[in-house]
């Protein structure tokens, strides 16, 4: 079994660092950061995905079925059929039964149930010589397992799971397809269930139908079913059945469906929300360049799933986030930064937010692919969920960077839409700006360029928004406020300098990194 860390199995708060914090500690809380933004998403995004499926389809593995006699039974004459010993009177009323569930409004899955039919559809399953009657039944369990957890237990506790999985070895396609189906239902429920799944050994027998010859539609819900085996982290699957699944979803992976693609994404979406050692089992596999080029797709289904999955693994180690910088992610993250979908700008922002949480080279490769401008165009414009994501981006790049390298943040125009975002209504977003504005000023006062880049601030009106700021109600927001002006822009720092017009600032921008080239000032020995 794989051991997790404390910090991966539970939601930590990140507490915003002090300026007073030394290196080691700003290390620590980025990589924390990564941890509670990402548990932020997920559960944002739980519900993206169908954690269960009911079959509404008017369908039949014989047309000739599709009128019988038991379109017109009641509930009485259908509890009565059901458990009847003639096949033929059986199967009309279990049809007439799975009609009922199927309806498209209302079901009446409860009263299904609270009529006793769970066992007799259960022995149903087993009825070798009659794959109609164990098609009918299996597909009656699965939109009962559809339903709310006490229909799914009802359902379990029934004893459905084992002849589901032995229908998986069924010669009969659309018998074996729909038991698929309800065993998706029944682990898509939750962890029990799905555990009790994976115990009666449904993995191996669904893996033995992944083919290049099957049909898509059963294809479609093998990957989905697959998906919610692997769905859930309290606990998560275990190890063994982790390692079981990973090559059948690298396999998926590579299938042209956009369904398929979608579910199979979902599921690696699932095993990388955890800790180092469970996404280090996913990038071993090799899937990272397929991930990178679905996040290229048209298809929202396909691109969602992807990128939260790259982001995923790029809240791993460092070595597992240059993996994905290897695999080209900063090709593509840049562009997703202005997707029409505020959603994906959001998610594009997050997993930029991992990369600059990480060492100076990674840093300086988001530099290098282009990042900064589409960013400072989302802190300037984009919703603000995505500003937010943006923020904390900023900020991690100013924590771990390089004075060069926030030299280069700053010539971007970063400077302009975080002083514009002080007077946002989000004290902790409020706190992570201003600290951001004292490690610039940090970064300036160390090459000798303190009072330019005050001036600077000043001429954005930024001065004056943290001046009022040390008046605020939160009193880590006012206190946040008051080192920077007694650090930074105490009277007796002031002097008689004018203030830089606003057409000024590119050139002094251009100044200020000459003065650092030519400084013999040390840059900061790189993070523990």
């Amino acid at each position: 079994m794989l051991t997790c860390s404390p910090a991966c199995q539970g939601g930590l708060t990140i507490e915003l660092r002090c300026w007073e914090y030394k290196y080691r500690q700003a290390c620590f809380a980025r990589r924390q950061q990564r941890i509670a933004v990402s548990l932020e998403l997920r559960k944002a995004k739980k519900d993206e995905q169908a954690l269960k499926r009911r079959n509404i389809t008017n369908v039949s593995p014989d047309p000739a079925d599709q009128q019988t006699k038991g379109d017109s039974l009641t509930l009485q004459e259908i509890i009565s059929g059901v458990n009847a010993s003639d096949p033929e009177l059986c199967f009309q009323a279990t049809q007439a039964a799975r009609k009922m569930l199927s309806r498209e409004k209302n079901p009446p899955l409860k009263l299904i149930v609270d009529a006793g039919l769970i066992p007799r559809l259960v022995e149903l399953l087993k009825s070798s010589l009659h794959p109609r009657l164990q098609f009918e039944a299996a597909w009656a369990l699965t939109n009962i397992a559809s339903g709310a957890t006490e229909l799914t237990r009802a359902v379990v506790d029934g004893g459905a799971i084992q002849p589901l999985v032995e229908l998986l070895s069924s010669p009969h396609m659309t018998v074996c397809e729909q038991a698929v189906w309800a065993l998706g239902n029944i682990a898509g429920d939750g962890p029990e269930f799905r555990d009790n799944v994976i115990s009666s050994d449904a993995i191996p027998h669904l893996l033995t139908l992944v083919s290049s010859s099957i049909p898509v539609p059963f294809l479609r819900n093998i990957a989905w079913t697959l998906s919610n085996l692997c769905r859930n982290k309290n606990p998560y699957p275990s190890d063994h059945a982790v390692k079981q699944m990973l090559p059948a979803l690298f396999y998926l992976l590579g299938h042209p469906d956009k369904e398929v693609l979608s579910d199979t994404c979902w599921a690696l979406s699932y095993l990388t929300d955890g800790c180092d050692a469970r996404i280090g089992q996913v990038v071993d596999t090799g899937v990272l360049p397929r991930l990178v080029e679905l996040m290229s797709s048209s298809e929202l289904n396909v691109l969602t799933p992807s990128l939260r999955t790259v982001g995923n693994i790029v809240t791993g180690t460092d070595h597992q986030t240059q993996l994905a910088l290897d695999a080209g992610i900063l090709s593509v993250l840049p562009q997703l930064l202005t997707h029409p979908r505020s959603s994906i700008q959001k998610e594009a922002a997050w997993a930029l937010s991992n990369v600059a949480a990480g060492p100076r080279q990674h840093i300086q490769q988001l530099i290098a692919c282009g990042a900064l401008p589409p960013l400072v165009a989302v802190l300037k414009n984009g919703e603000f969920k995505v500003q937010k994501e943006a923020v904390w981006t900023v900020a991690n790049f100013t924590t771990g960077g390089s004075v060069d390298q926030l030299i280069q943040l700053v010539q971007a125009g970063v400077l302009e839409p975080l002083i514009n975002l002080l007077t946002i209504p989000d004290n902790k977003i409020v706190i992570i700006i201003l600290d951001v504005l004292f490690f610039i000023l940090q970064a300036a006062e160390k090459i000798s360029q303190k009072e330019n880049m005050c001036l600077l601030i000043e001429g954005l009106g930024g001065l004056d928004r943290i001046e009022a700021l040390q008046l605020h109600e939160n009193h880590q927001v006012a206190l946040t406020a008051l080192n920077i002006i007694e650090r930074h822009f105490s009277e007796e720092e002031e002097t008689v300098t004018a203030l830089p017009a606003r057409d000024q600032d590119h050139k002094f921008l251009k100044d200020l990194t000459n003065t650092y080239h030519c400084c013999t000032t040390p840059k900061p020995g790189p993070r523990p």
